[in-house]
């Protein structure tokens, strides 16, 4: 249920009249959102925080300070950003093209990260553009996402790989029977198609 009251925007921060910013919403001191952004509902943007052109953020979604999103990323509702993460946009990345001139928009292609609802990012990781972060996944600080991680996954390290699996409560599942438990709510997951699934 998200809050009726109107976003708030502290004086320091610099948002683009042009951006979206949904009721509830806080950005906090120098924090910058750029043109066409799209931020949700009760949303919180520290300090410091970047939000890119066109980025589309979800309801109920914390960025931390100093974390950079940038354009074109996607995140669903309840997303975690922990501080001076980063979700880069470029492949291929150079200052200037090969005949020594400072690169333009027209000469690259911005490509996304996209993060699944109740996905958490640590501090100072890094996810390498074109990713996608599976719903209630969990990467860990200061890892390097290169490739896709499944829905519920712990990733941890550079490159980011695969140490288990997390529940809705961001804790570690235990095996049980055949199936994984969270120890906090006791919801149970099952393995299914790369990923996990929660029973019931």
């Amino acid at each position: 249920m998200s809050s009726a009251a109107s976003p708030f925007v502290a004086p320091s921060a610099d948002v683009d009249p042009r951006a979206e910013i949904g009721a509830g919403t806080r950005i906090w001191h120098l924090a910058q959102v750029r043109e066409g952004a799209r931020l949700g509902t009760d949303c919180n943007i520290g300090r410091g925080a970047y939000v890119g052109p066109d980025v589309v953020i979800g309801d109920n979604c914390k960025l931390q300070n100093y974390a950079l999103v940038y354009e074109p990323a996607r995140l669903g509702d309840g997303v975690f950003i922990g501080p001076a993460a980063v979700l880069t946009n470029d492949e291929f990345p150079r200052a200037v093209t090969v005949d020594g001139t400072l690169k333009s928009g027209d000469d690259w292609h911005a490509v996304g990260v996209e993060i699944g609802d109740g996905a958490s990012i640590g501090a100072r990781a890094v996810c390498i553009a074109p990713v996608r972060i599976g719903a209630w996944a969990l990467v860990a600080a200061g890892a390097v996402v290169t490739k896709d991680v499944p829905a519920h996954a712990l990733v941890v390290g550079v490159p980011a790989r695969r140490i288990g699996w997390v529940g809705r409560a961001g804790r570690p599942l235990t095996p049980q029977d055949g199936e994984w438990v969270c120890p906090e709510t006791g919801e149970r997951y099952r393995e299914a198609d790369g990923g996990l699934q929660r029973v019931g």
